[in-house]
């Protein structure tokens, strides 16, 4: 975040974050205008376009043949570009569609994974181009969060922030506006989903769709102490319906389970960060961004692992568009490092 890179932001118009679950664009001067899932259905046979965010989101796994539901957008990368373009472009406002064609030099920016390769960093150039963008700026998303969380990252002080994404999570530990030490890891929210809903088909004999779990989920952080929750679905012999009662403390186990890959990757952080940064983190803290950054019992088996103080963001799953868009409104000020006057 020097303080060219963020003269470039100032001067763009739209943030968008594409992420694996859910597509956000912020718009200069307006705020969040689009929070919507980033999933599109689409007819097989004519190639139209069907639906796409919360409407195509509705539609997994109960559509006919011809019709599928698919997902441009995978850990933060865009996989199919065409359709990146054509989920956007039914998402944004007409506002937002006018002033593209308005501006033939309106500028974007937009969040990409912190190890994005060349071939990622131009699909999402080439999906935001594809729209009308003449040039578009790219952010880390570690970097963006951090921001949008409220961290002070432009001051030499160590910022420690955990993103859990659905596919990935991504741990860093940022300084004088930059990444010191970065971990990324292809564990995520569906990752702990996918553990629940085994455990579910092993323990009970009940299958359960992913979108399924959302009741469980609001069960385990209403009461942490609450034993057993109710779970609907389908039973595996019969194919019937049938309700169970699930144990909450084997819920929580088996959603740990697939954590561990996340504790080693901040335990590798850690360790390549310098000593005077390790121990600023003992007074900051870690701070969770991320829509699975709510998910329970995650903050507090990071703070026992670690023994730090584990927070989670305010609005954790809308932190790296907010981030963008401060940078982008000039909320943000650099740290101005002259040099010194030869004597």
């Amino acid at each position: 975040m020097t303080s060219f890179s963020l003269e470039q932001l100032r001067r763009c118009t739209v943030a968008v974050d594409l992420g694996a679950a859910r597509t956000r664009v912020y718009l200069r001067d307006s705020g969040l205008i689009v929070d919507e899932p980033s999933i599109a259905a689409v007819n097989t046979r004519t190639g139209s376009l069907i639906a796409v965010g919360t409407l195509a989101e509705g539609m997994a796994g109960r559509t006919p043949a011809h019709i599928s539901v698919v997902r441009p957008v995978s850990g933060g990368t865009v996989v199919d570009v065409e359709m990146a373009q054509r989920m956007l472009r039914n998402l944004v406002s007409d506002k937002v569609r006018r002033a593209w064609r308005r501006k033939p030099m309106l500028r974007a920016a937009v969040c990409i994974p912190h190890d994005a390769d060349p071939l990622a960093r131009r699909a999402a150039v080439e999906t935001l181009m594809g729209l009308g963008t003449r040039r578009v700026e790219l952010v880390d998303t570690l970097i963006a969060a951090a921001v949008g969380c409220g961290q002070p990252v432009e001051l030499p002080e160590a910022t420690m922030i955990v993103v859990c994404g659905a596919a990935s999570t991504q741990v860093a530990v940022l300084s004088l506006g930059a990444i010191v030490a970065a971990e990324k890891v292809l564990v995520g929210g569906d990752a702990m989903d996918y553990a629940v809903v085994e455990h579910l088909r092993s323990r009970h004999e009940l299958m359960l769709p992913t979108q399924g779990l959302h009741p469980l989920h609001l069960a385990l952080s209403a009461d942490p102490m609450e034993e057993s929750a109710e779970v609907r679905g389908r039973d595996v012999a019969t194919g019937l319906s049938r309700t169970v009662m699930v144990s909450t403390a084997d819920v929580r186990e088996v959603m740990h389970t697939p954590l561990t890959a996340v504790l080693d990757a901040i335990g590798r952080v850690l360790r390549s960060c310098p000593p005077d940064l390790v121990a600023d983190l003992v007074d900051r803290g870690v701070m969770l961004a991320g829509g699975s950054a709510v998910l329970p019992g995650l903050d507090r088996m990071i703070a026992d692992a670690t023994g730090m103080t584990v927070r989670i963001a305010d609005q954790p799953d809308v932190c790296a568009v907010l981030g963008l868009g401060a940078m982008m409104e000039g909320k943000v000020q650099p740290l101005h490092l002259d040099p010194l006057a030869s004597s």
